[in-house]
């Protein structure tokens, strides 16, 4: 047996040679067991946390006292030459494409515990073989051990998820916090951001708050409330192509807001109108899809943009309707002077004693007429004016006269004269003479 002072000094001088001498083994011991990495391989290893898809979680348990190290060792010892060249733990730790293993551990009356985390960026396939062969380690140092896989978590779809989660908490403070507009979108998401499943009401598909809500959104189908509700928005009910049902006209009457959102086609428009001519003054906006888009088929972030963007529904279906006639007088051509005017609209020949120039008598279902009305606030008596169902004009019928009917949904106007063109936009005109 050597003296103290000699087993220091050799003690000493191992120490000195692990420290500087080249040999990989050396370097291992340096480094505590692990793998020294140099240049391209540390870069990897060291972004390894952000590229990662996966984390392998396992718990660990072992019937005696042992170190982080001999857990690693069992790790990489173990499984080495079980899974193949290309899943060698070695190889994809110094290639970067698995990172250092986190083991944590407790200990107590001479067991031990704990869990290991293991980071790859490999495919789903391959670190499910990877915890598959975690699993196969029995024994940890001079212990039994026993190794449990619990979860593989794909980080980037943590990462989304929280994104979304986030996000959602965002716009909800955006929409909170806006005013004007914004606070009417708050009023028809009511709930942002949570599922509910469709309900039926009258035969009619619809989302859960369709009734306690105080704003409600009218789209044509079932599966656009299916998509409404997927993002969210649980106060939209469809018609459901078969008409405007009277239950959905009671329905509109009791709400503060009632918006339809209609696709972006011809078809939408068209459903448009007929909503507009059922529902009334309980339409108060309007929003439409993208060009040549269904609702059914939009994205959350454009739902959310139409339904930001909407107008009130008195101007768009002015616009809507005005468009639609263009688009059928184009198609059948120019109307002609009538050379004789029906006989209901004969009798309206009376409303013209005394009428001042250029001013105008709105003619109502039961035939009778509202009081004088000067040029300028023809738009705005039209506007306001319920059951309206002619105009007698003491002027020339001009476009703005076309216009003006149209957008209000009449379709007879007698004017003291008429252009050359005596349909547009859907309007029939007629002169004070072809009523004799």
């Amino acid at each position: 047996m050597k003296p103290p002072h000699l087993r220091r000094f050799a003690s000493q001088l191992y120490s000195r040679a692990l420290s500087a001498h080249p040999n990989p083994l050396a370097r291992l011991a340096k480094n505590g067991g692990k793998a020294p990495v140099w240049g391209r391989a540390a870069r990897r290893k060291e972004n390894m946390s952000s590229e990662s898809k996966y984390v392998i979680r396992a718990t660990i348990r072992v019937d005696t006292d042992i170190q982080r190290k001999d857990v690693i060792g069992a790790i990489f010892g173990q499984t080495e030459g079980l899974l193949g060249e290309g899943l060698q733990l070695r190889k994809l730790q110094s290639t970067g494409r698995i990172s250092h293993v986190d083991v944590n551990l407790n200990k107590n009356k001479g067991r031990t515990q704990g869990q290991i985390e293991l980071s790859t960026s490999l495919d789903q396939v391959s670190a499910a073989v990877i915890g598959a062969a975690l699993e196969t380690i029995d024994r940890v140092g001079p212990g039994k051990a026993s190794i449990r896989v619990k979860e593989i978590e794909n980080i980037q779809s943590a990462k989304r998820d929280h994104i979304i989660d986030r996000a959602k908490v965002l716009l909800l403070e955006i929409v909170s916090t806006g005013a004007g507009e914004s606070k009417n979108i708050l009023d028809e998401v009511k709930s942002v951001l949570t599922l509910d499943t469709e309900i039926d009401f009258a035969e009619m598909t619809a989302g859960p708050n369709v009734e306690e809500s105080d704003a409600l959104i009218i789209v044509e189908g079932r599966n656009d409330v299916r998509n409404l509700l997927k993002f969210g928005f649980k106060n939209a009910i469809a018609t459901m192509g078969s008409g405007i049902k009277p239950e959905l006209v009671k329905l509109a009457a009791t709400k503060k807001m009632v918006t339809a959102f209609m696709d972006g086609d011809r078809g939408g428009r068209l459903l448009l109108l007929e909503i507009d001519g059922k529902l009334g003054k309980s339409l108060t906006h309007v929003a439409l899809a993208p060009r040549s888009r269904e609702v059914e088929h939009l994205e959350g972030k454009v739902i959310t943009k139409c339904l930001t963007q909407k107008e009130t529904a008195s101007k768009t279906v002015s616009r809507i309707r005005t468009q639609e006639q263009k688009a059928d007088d184009a198609s059948v051509g120019k109307g002609r002077p009538s050379l004789e005017a029906p006989d209901e609209v004969k009798n309206w020949s009376p409303f013209f004693d005394g009428l001042k120039r250029n001013q105008a008598i709105i003619v109502l279902e039961d035939g009778s007429g509202s009081e004088p009305i000067s040029a300028k606030n023809i738009g705005e008596a039209l506007s306001s004016t319920e059951g309206a169902q002619g105009l007698v004009f003491a002027g020339k019928v001009s476009d703005r006269i076309f216009e003006l009917a149209a957008g209000a949904g009449i379709v007879t106007v007698v004017g003291k004269t008429i252009g050359p063109e005596s349909l547009k936009l859907g309007v029939q005109a007629y002169s004070a003479s072809d009523l004799n």
